[in-house]
Formats: structure tokens, sequence, C-alpha cells
């Protein structure tokens, strides 16, 4: 019976060592209470708890990737969606993430979907499909400010897929369409335009140098020369046809005047 009895006892012994030493990783922490008193954050390593008086509580450091299921989102133009996204974020304050809230992930989850819609609700679809990057942004800094005293740091978010309704899509289709088309007619106005006051330009200059029409005239002839068609027209100025129209005519014999009676 002695034997058997102290048999019991180390056993004992040795169940009361095991619970006392705890091993953590690298990545870990261990947030120790002390009879239900928090006696802080431990680790990571060998770390020794007292018996019964110790409990510990293992708190993982490494980035968090939580996934946030498609919202239904109804934009600043009135158009519904449905938005998912994905955020990034880890414990930076195993206390507070221990103390402050019940779950942190549950937590996080939570604020993650109602910030998004939240977000995303004051802009247009338009900047929902444009400028991804500046919502990003956005929904980040409104989620690291309110985990703050969770002791979380959200350090990414990313919205995945922004999901349109089909007839929404063509709308957006033809709305791009006509935006093309009116972009196509602008600059062949403005070509238009430039090129008048091009032409303009040249009509000026040649009118102040006649020998340059005349150069003109026989690049002119040179352009149609080299055509491989058997047909050649020859454009005449007039001013070299006046002296030969001058030469042509014929001087009118003088009107005899009728003798006036004395």
């Amino acid at each position: 019976m002695f034997l058997e009895a102290i048999g019991v006892v180390v056993f004992l012994l040795l169940v009361l060592i095991a619970s006392a030493i705890k091993i953590l990783n690298e990545y870990e922490r261990g947030v120790v209470f002390t009879l239900g008193r928090f006696a802080g954050a431990k680790g990571p390593g060998l770390i020794i708890l007292i018996p019964v008086v110790q409990t510990m509580r293992k708190v993982d450091l490494r980035v968090v990737v939580m996934d946030v299921p498609p919202q239904d989102v109804i934009s600043r133009d009135n158009v519904s969606v449905k938005v998912n996204a994905v955020v990034y974020f880890r414990v930076v304050d195993p206390g507070n993430a221990t103390l402050e809230v019940e779950n942190y992930f549950e937590a996080t989850s939570q604020l993650a979907q109602t910030t998004l819609r939240s977000v995303l609700g004051q802009h247009d679809l338009d900047e929902m499909l444009t400028e991804r990057d500046k919502l990003n942004q956005d929904i980040q800094d409104i989620l690291d400010t309110q985990t703050e005293s969770w002791g979380i740091k959200v350090s990414n978010v990313e919205i995945k897929r922004v999901d349109v309704d089909e007839s929404i899509i063509r709308a957006i289709a033809r709305q791009a369409e006509a935006e093309r088309q009116r972009r196509a007619k602008v600059i062949a106005a403005e070509g238009e335009l430039q090129a008048s006051e091009k032409l303009r330009q040249a009509a000026e200059m040649l009118s102040r140098e006649p020998q340059a029409i005349q150069l003109r005239y026989l690049q002119t002839l040179i352009d149609v020369a080299g055509d491989k068609s058997s047909t050649i027209i020859f454009p005449l100025p007039l001013d070299l046809l006046e002296p030969l129209m001058g030469k042509g005519r014929k001087p009118s014999a003088p009107s005899e005047e009728p003798e006036q009676g004395s």
C-alpha cells in the first residue's frame, strides 16, 4: 500500500510539472493569468507556470488572411452590386486581443463587412470599377483605426470582385461606345480646324510671294506626270493666260464723230 501511495504521488507530481511547462513557437505568445488577473504576455520559448494558480492562452502573431463574403451594396447612383474582398491583419498586442474582444477574428470579420458596405455605398459604380486603390485605402484606414484598441493591425485590404447585373453591363457598354464616338468626333473636328488654319496660312504666304505660286504649279505638274493615268490635265493660272489673251485682241477702229452743222 505504501508503495502504491508513493506511486500515485509521483504520478501527480509529474502531471503538475508537465502542466506547468509550456513551449511556445517563435510566432506565438502566451497571455498569462494569475488567479484570473492578467499577468502579462510571455514567450516565445520555455514558459513555466504555477500549477493551479496560473493559466495561459496562446495567441498567434502571424498575418491572418480573411476572406470577406460577398456583400450586397447599393452604390450612390442606385446600382445594386455584389462585392467581396480580402483583409490581411495580424495581432500586435496579445493582451488587448485577449482582454478587449472575445473573438478578434470574428469581430474583425463583421467589422470588415459593415465597413465594406458603408464605404462603397458612398461611391458611384464607375468609381468602384476604376478607383479600387483609393477605395482599398479608405477601407483599410477605417478598419485599422477601429481595431487598434483590440491590438489588431490591418495591413492591407483588397477588393476582389465587383459583380454587376447583365443589364447594367450592357448599359455601361453602350455608354462607353457613345463616349468613344464623341471623342472621335471631337478629334476629327480639331483636325479639321488645324488643317483649315494651316491652309489659310499657306494661302496668305502664297498670295505674298508670286514665285511661290509658280513653284507650287511646277510641283503639281511633277506629281501629275508621275501618275500612271493616261489623261493629264495641265492647270494654267490665269495670270499666265492674260498676256496671251491681250495679244490676241484686235485694236478697235476709232469711231467717227458725226459732223456737226455749222
